[in-house]
């Protein structure tokens, strides 16, 4: 690898705005999902910790800042709902200043990022357990390594172990991206092993975008193929984080992004997808960040050496590739029909075999991240060793030993979550590993991943549908905002905005909640008419159908869903989605209902009653501010903050160039200026010397004429 600074940079800057998206789309959302009258009250997860225990011993059952902020000896005076609010509050404040002042991107302030974040996911219960959320804890905790300690410093320097903790990121990507691979095809989905996922997917994003809608109508072999590239993507080009070889790397990172551009195309998981192209800048260097500002540096001529090596590394590169290309062709059956037009395609091996593949490669996956970290360690202790000064050698040699031990740890928790996928490797995991990775899991250091990894085999998409009624006759459908309703709207496009009520909408009809708390809660408070709640349906009460009265019944239907197609003239459809009844998913109830009541005594809600929110300075302050905000939807605030953060950029760049030239031309004016007074003293200068030649030209004519015969006669 050559110098990462510039890349470093990236990625610092890219984690600061995506905790920026984070704290924000949670902190707008937190009435409705954990408030006092919220769908699943943060205040139902206080019994389970006693204030009276000492702080260690309450961080240790549950690592949150929350709990120690009900400790009556602070004095904040706020309830649960009112202290994550605070919470998600300076994290927004913390990281948008990171993302704007680049002292502030220092290792402290993102220790403070994630200790905020994780302390808000303890307490998240269902709503903040996604995936995307364990890896931004993760990541994040790297980020505290990568970072310097710019505010300990007067300036920012180069660290010679910056390289070392930096390939933690690569290591991250590579777990992140292949596991996600290895699991697709370990899981025998069978739309997955059919080569129709892609096709699936459109339809069973989180949140589809209108451009879902443009992708499903391309023809099959296209969207077939495209899962073939997403299972490549996924299983082979991983291993190319780790070549030695630079092009190979700066492949693997265009292939990533250009897969991670698609997917934010299509769906609305931006974080996610934010993530994965933030931990692929540890694949780029200066130099190839500098071609791309075209600040490239002069090539030097080579010498017959250099260039002998120069073919011989393109020659290995261009080998790979087509073994990759001949490796897919032949596993999956790609054939052209030229008279078609088309490609066909079909997976050419069986379970088995993947399986036994699969415990082939897991082993030498690990012994390649071995040899790679081995590399940069010892690249960075040879570059401390040459520092200059005995001091500042053993200064370096010290913070590489720390940040160094620092790094094998964590590549060594990683092993017992990555060797997963494969239960040979599994069991050859130290168990002292295994010991020390139970003892931070709570903390959420590292993780295992599975992205898509089942995705359903039928056609459609389901969703549960609310309707409410006034008589228990007449039903109305309620319209959501960020999820498909209504077969006539188009996808919502909410980037990078995370509505977490949709999402757990979207997970609850594919039977992953049909039966959890959140859902019942929901329908108690639609029913009460909790504004809060309503607000996650529809931030405009004018599109919500019972702003003024709530409904006396509920009830909940299962439905699928299909992306309409194009007509055979090649006109698009009026309607973006069709879509057919499939079940009672919810029981019809209203307040006081028995089945009701049953409900939220077995979720335990009804069993805490709420308490009136304190009113103290800092609750009034905090009260404000939800004022100006709470009617806002969540994509404005974020977009307004990001325009926010794009328009001090600009400034900063139109106030830095001016001043540069400024800075340019002050030389010059001073220059000229001395030249100027050079000028003026030398024409004053003039006249006195003319004088005196001229007074020196006269008397030696006077002498002369004295010497002449003429005068001495």
């Amino acid at each position: 690898m050559g110098e990462i600074r510039v890349p470093r940079n990236m990625f610092l800057w890219s984690m600061a705005v995506i905790y920026v998206f984070a704290f924000t789309s949670l902190y707008v959302q937190i009435p409705g999902l954990y408030g006092n009258e919220g769908v699943l009250p943060v205040r139902l997860v206080e019994p389970g910790v006693s204030r009276d225990s000492p702080v260690l011993e309450q961080l240790q059952t549950s690592p949150s800042l929350l709990w120690l902020g009900l400790r009556p000896e602070l004095g904040l005076g706020l309830d649960a709902q009112q202290l994550m609010e605070l919470l998600s509050l300076l994290g927004a404040l913390l990281a948008l200043g990171a993302a704007i002042l680049t002292p502030l991107r220092d290792s402290l302030v993102f220790l403070a990022l994630w200790a905020l974040y994780l302390s808000l996911c303890q307490v998240g219960q269902d709503f903040l357990n996604f995936s995307w959320d364990s890896l931004l804890l993760e990541a994040g905790f790297l980020t505290v390594l990568i970072a310097p300690l710019n505010l300990l410093r007067s300036h920012s320097s180069f660290r010679h172990h910056d390289a070392v903790t930096f390939w933690l990121a690569r290591w991250l990507l590579f777990r992140f991206t292949f596991g996600s691979g290895v699991a697709k095809l370990a899981s025998h989905s069978p739309s997955w092993w059919g080569l129709t996922a892609v096709s699936h997917m459109l339809e069973n994003h989180g949140s589809p975008t209108p451009l879902a809608w443009f992708a499903h109508q391309l023809p099959d072999w296209i969207l077939r193929l495209a899962t073939v590239g997403v299972l490549v993507s996924e299983t082979v080009v991983p291993i190319l984080y780790f070549a030695p070889i630079r092009c190979l790397r700066l492949g693997a990172f265009y292939i990533q992004l250009v897969y991670q551009g698609l997917s934010m195309l299509t769906g609305n998981v931006t974080v996610l997808n934010l993530l994965s192209v933030a931990l692929s800048f540890s694949l780029l260097d200066n130099e190839q960040v500098s071609s791309w500002l075209g600040h490239s540096k002069k090539r030097k001529a080579k010498t017959w050496g250099q260039t002998l090596v120069s073919l011989l590394t393109l020659l290995v590169v261009l080998g790979v590739y087509v073994l990759i290309i001949y490796c897919t062709v032949l596993l999956f059956q790609l054939e052209v029909n030229w008279e078609a037009k088309t490609i066909s395609s079909k997976t050419a091996f069986s379970q088995l075999q993947f399986d036994e593949l699969l415990k082939l490669v897991t082993g030498p996956s690990i012994w390649v991240g071995v040899l790679s970290l081995t590399w940069e360690l010892v690249a960075s202790m040879l570059g401390c060793v040459c520092v200059r000064g005995c001091f500042w050698k053993l200064w370096a040699l010290v913070q590489w030993a720390v940040f160094g031990a620092a790094a094998v740890a964590v590549f060594s928790l990683s092993l017992v979550p990555y060797t997963s996928i494969d239960q040979a490797s599994s069991s050859k995991v130290l168990p002292q590993v295994r010991r020390a990775y139970s003892l931070v899991e709570r903390y959420r250091l590292v993780s295992g991943y599975a992205i898509d990894s089942t995705v359903r085999q039928e056609d459609g998409r389901p969703e549960v549908v609310l309707e409410g009624s006034m008589d228990g006759t007449t039903w109305k459908e309620i319209q959501w905002m960020y999820k498909p309703g209504n077969v006539d709207v188009a996808p919502p496009v909410v980037a990078p905005y995370q509505p977490r009520l949709d999402w757990q909408m979207w997970r609850a009809a594919q039977g992953q909640g049909k039966h959890s708390p959140w859902f019942t809660g929901l329908v108690h408070r639609l029913l009460q008419g909790n504004k809060d709640v309503e607000r996650l349906v529809q931030t405009d009460q004018a599109q919500y159908l019972f702003s003024k009265t709530p409904p006396t019944y509920l009830r909940a239907s299962l439905y699928k869903y299909w992306l309409t197609r194009q007509d055979a003239d090649g006109s698009s459809p009026k309607q973006w989605w069709r879509r057919i009844f499939v079940e009672e998913f919810y029981p019809t109830v209203q307040l006081g209902d028995p089945t009701l009541e049953e409900m939220l005594r077995q979720h335990g809600l009804n069993k805490f009653p709420a308490q009136p929110s304190p009113d103290c300075l800092l609750a009034r302050a905090l009260n404000q501010v939800r004022g100006h905000i709470q009617t806002l939807p969540g994509p404005l605030v974020q977009w307004s903050l990001l325009a926010t953060v794009a328009t001090i950029y600009l400034l900063k760049s139109l106030l830095s160039r001016v001043l540069g030239n400024r800075a340019k031309a002050s030389p010059a004016e001073s220059k000229a200026k001395r030249s100027k007074e050079q000028a003026t003293a030398a024409e004053r200068a003039a006249p006195a010397s003319n004088l005196k030649a001229d007074g020196e030209c006269s008397e030696e004519r006077r002498q002369d004429s004295d010497r002449s015969p003429r005068k001495r006669k």
